[in-house]
């Protein structure tokens, strides 16, 4: 019988894991294994995970839901990146005696994707760089930022950032949350509106609030209608944030202009889904926080995390 600590990796999609972090003092104690596959099934993720001690999880790219975790006896550690993750039962977590554990984080990638989203969308550059891989040439035309009005859904740590980038642009910023205040709106520059206001004004709506049940599906059909049918919405927060059925649905009859959409219902996004075929949909693989910077951050505190862990243990 194998009695030694057992750490699995999980979901390391780019097969990056062992080059962001030095490894060597969990593997001087513990068997590693690292994984580069997504498994949604929960029977194959319980018998994936069930020899491991350790689970060491990407942010929610595996959900660690409370019958995954009553079904892994021997789970003891979760060791999730960013400052929090929501996908984590930790009621579970406590009742049967598991420990989480969480990495530092950074805005600074999201907050760069995106304007990267932004720009992309207002001069199509998926669309035009395709044009010319195909042997094409100049397709359409773009929009300027200077003079419109960029709407930011949240303006927090996130949000407030993005809202001075588009200001050195020359852009209106304006801004609506629940619980946004017209004093913190004010001090950054910023415009507070309505729901409504933000919703009819923006010329680029983009989104970088929480996802809880109160902002699930906050974004929806009659949202849209609201919309400018020239508008642009980008979404790099959460999926449900926004309902994907009805976006589709304003994409394809073309009552708003385009979409650039890093985050989804369900990842990775099913092969069918028409957001890979809509042409004025950017839609990106939930890339906003991958950069190798904070892949090293996140990996490199996990190997911490878990090295400490080991430590009182023995």
């Amino acid at each position: 019988m194998n009695d030694r600590i057992r750490v699995a990796v999980l979901d390391d999609y780019q097969q990056v894991a062992r080059t962001m972090a030095d490894w060597s003092p969990v593997e001087e104690r513990a068997e590693l294994t690292i994984f580069h596959d997504h498994l949604h099934d929960h029977d194959a993720l319980v018998r994936r995970l069930a020899p491991f001690d350790v689970l060491c999880v990407m942010r929610e790219r595996t959900a660690l839901t409370a019958d995954l975790i009553a079904a892994l006896p021997r789970l003891r550690l979760i060791a999730s990146t960013g400052l929090a993750n929501a996908s984590i039962d930790l009621k579970a977590a406590a009742e049967h005696g598991v420990e989480v554990v969480n990495t530092d984080y950074s805005s600074t990638p999201t907050i760069e994707f995106t304007w990267s989203a932004i720009l992309g969308l207002a001069r199509d550059i998926a669309g035009e760089a395709a044009s010319v891989r195909s042997g094409g040439w100049q397709m359409g035309l773009g929009t300027e930022l200077g003079g419109k009005t960029l709407g930011i859904l949240g303006l927090g740590r996130i949000g407030s950032k993005v809202a001075r980038i588009g200001q050195a642009f020359g852009m209106q910023v304006i801004a609506w949350s629940e619980n946004l205040q017209e004093e913190t709106a004010s001090a950054l520059g910023v415009r507070r509106v309505s729901k409504q206001a933000l919703l009819s004004q923006s010329d680029f709506l983009t989104i970088h609030t929480r996802l809880s049940e109160r902002t699930r599906g906050i974004i929806g059909a009659p949202e849209l209608a609201t919309m400018k049918p020239s508008a642009r919405l980008i979404n790099s927060s959460r999926g449900p944030i926004v309902d994907e059925a009805a976006l589709v649905d304003a994409l394809i009859s073309g009552r708003i202009a385009g979409a650039a959409v890093d985050v989804y219902e369900t990842e990775p996004l099913p092969a069918a889904h028409p957001f890979r075929d809509l042409p004025n949909v950017l839609a990106t693989p939930h890339i906003g926080y991958v950069t190798e910077e904070m892949y090293r951050t996140f990996y490199g505190d996990s190997v911490r995390n878990i090295v400490e862990w080991l430590g009182r243990r023995t």
